[in-house]
C-alpha cells in the first residue's frame, strides 16, 4: 500500500478517535436535565439550623433570656412573640408558652424555661416514628401544590427504599406537567426504581391503575405515587385526587397505605391552609417538610402538626438524594432553637434567675 494512503488513513483514525473522546467528556460535564445533585452518603450528619430565619430565633430567644431585669412576666409574652415571628401561629403560641408558665412557675432560671421550651415543642410534634411497610405493596400516594418539591420528595422516598432492599415502583401520574415525567424518570433511573408512566395530558387514574396492575405483576414491595401538583382551593382538582385514591383502593384492598402530604417549609402561614384543604379532602397521615435549608423559620412544623394531628414523617434539608431524613422532634426543636438537649442558657443570659412580677427583687 502507498505510503500516502497510509498515513491519510491514520489521520483520519485519529480524527474519529478524537472527536469521540471530546463526545465523552462533554456527556461527562453536562448537567442533568433535572437538578438532581449528588454527593457521598450523609447518614447520622445532625440536622442543620433551618437558614438565617432560625438563627434570628435563636438570637431572638437570646434577647428575650437576656434581659437583666428577671422578670418572668415580661419574658413569657416576648417568648410568645418570638414564637409567632416564627411561623409557628398565634395560637400554638400562646399554647405553648402557657404550658411553659404553668410548668417552671413562679422562678425559674432562664435555662430551665428554654428547656421547658424545647420539652413542650417536643411533645406537640409527637414520636410517632415511620410506619414499617406491612404490606405487599405497600402503597403511598403523594400530594401537595406546585413548587413545593413533591416530585424530588418522591425520588428521595424511592431512594431511602431501594436503600433498606425493597423493590420500588414509581407512578408518574402528575401528567400535567410533561417535565415532571421526565424528572421522575431520573430520579428511578438514580434510586434504582422501576417508573410506569404514559404521555403528558394522559388521565392520571389511568396511570394510577397501570402502575397498580404493573407493581403486583413485578413482585413490587413499595410503589410511590407522584400526583399532580393543584391548588388546594380548585375543587376539581381535589375531585380527581380522590379518583386516583378509588382506582388504588379498588385494585389493592387497604391501599394506599400512606397518603403523605409535602409542604415548602418557607410558605409560612398559607401551609396551615393547605394542609387543613388536603386533610379534609384526603386520609393524610403523614407530612413531609421540604426546603428546611433555605429561609424556612421552622416553626410552621409545630404549627401544622397541631393543626391537622398528622406526624411529620420526613424533613427536606437538600437538593442531594440523600437529604431527606426521617423526622426526629426532638432534633428538630434543637436545630429551631439553636440548641442542644438539656443545653441551658446563650452566655448571655448570665445563667440569672427569672421570677414572676410579685416574686421579683
Amino acid at each position: 500500500m502507498d505510503i500516502g494512503w497510509v498515513v491519510a488513513l491514520a489521520l483520519v483514525l485519529a480524527g474519529i478517535l478524537g472527536v469521540a473522546l471530546a463526545l465523552r467528556a462533554r456527556r461527562r460535564v453536562a448537567p442533568s436535565p433535572a437538578a438532581v445533585p449528588a454527593r457521598p452518603s450523609a447518614t447520622g450528619r445532625a440536622l442543620p439550623r433551618f437558614g438565617c430565619a432560625s438563627r434570628r430565633l435563636a438570637e431572638r430567644l437570646d434577647a428575650v433570656f437576656a434581659g437583666g431585669s428577671g422578670d418572668l412576666d415580661r419574658v413569657f409574652p416576648e417568648l410568645e412573640e418570638a414564637l409567632v415571628a416564627a411561623d409557628v401561629g398565634v395560637r400554638t403560641a400562646a399554647e405553648l408558652v402557657g404550658r411553659v408558665r404553668t410548668r417552671v412557675g413562679h422562678r425559674a432560671e432562664a435555662a430551665e424555661v428554654r428547656r421547658a421550651l424545647r420539652d413542650e415543642i417536643v411533645a406537640t410534634l409527637g414520636g410517632d416514628g415511620l410506619p414499617v411497610p406491612a404490606a405487599r405493596p405497600w402503597v403511598t400516594l403523594v400530594l401537595g401544590v406546585n413548587g413545593v418539591g413533591k416530585t424530588t420528595t418522591v425520588g428521595k422516598l424511592a431512594a431511602l427504599h431501594a436503600a433498606a432492599g425493597r423493590r420500588v415502583v414509581l407512578v408518574a401520574a402528575d401528567t400535567f406537567r410533561a417535565a415532571a415525567i421526565d424528572q421522575l424518570a431520573i430520579w428511578a433511573e438514580r434510586a434504582g426504581a422501576d417508573l410506569v408512566r404514559q404521555g403528558a395530558g394522559a388521565s392520571p387514574a389511568a396511570v394510577v391503575f397501570d402502575g397498580v396492575k404493573a407493581s403486583l405483576a413485578r413482585g413490587a414491595d413499595v410503589v410511590l405515587v407522584d400526583t399532580a401538583g393543584r391548588l388546594h382551593t380548585r375543587t376539581n382538582l381535589m375531585e380527581e385526587l380522590r379518583k386516583v385514591e378509588r382506582v388504588v383502593a379498588r385494585e389493592i384492598p387497604g391501599a394506599p397505605h400512606e397518603v403523605l402530604l409535602v409542604i415548602d417549609a418557607t410558605t409560612g402561614q398559607n401551609a396551615i391552609l393547605q394542609a387543613r384543604t388536603f386533610a379534609e379532602a384526603l386520609p393524610v397521615t403523614g407530612v413531609i417538610l421540604t426546603k428546611l435549608d433555605g429561609t424556612a423559620r421552622g416553626g410552621v412544623a409545630i404549627a401544622v402538626r397541631r393543626e391537622i394531628d398528622r406526624p411529620i414523617r420526613y424533613v427536606g434539608i437538600g437538593e442531594a438524594i440523600d437529604d431527606l431524613r426521617p423526622f426526629d422532634a426532638r432534633q428538630f426543636a434543637d436545630a429551631l432553637l439553636g440548641s442542644t438537649s438539656g443545653a441551658g442558657s446563650s452566655p448571655e443570659s448570665g445563667g440569672f434567675r427569672l421570677t414572676s412580677g410579685s416574686q421579683a427583687h
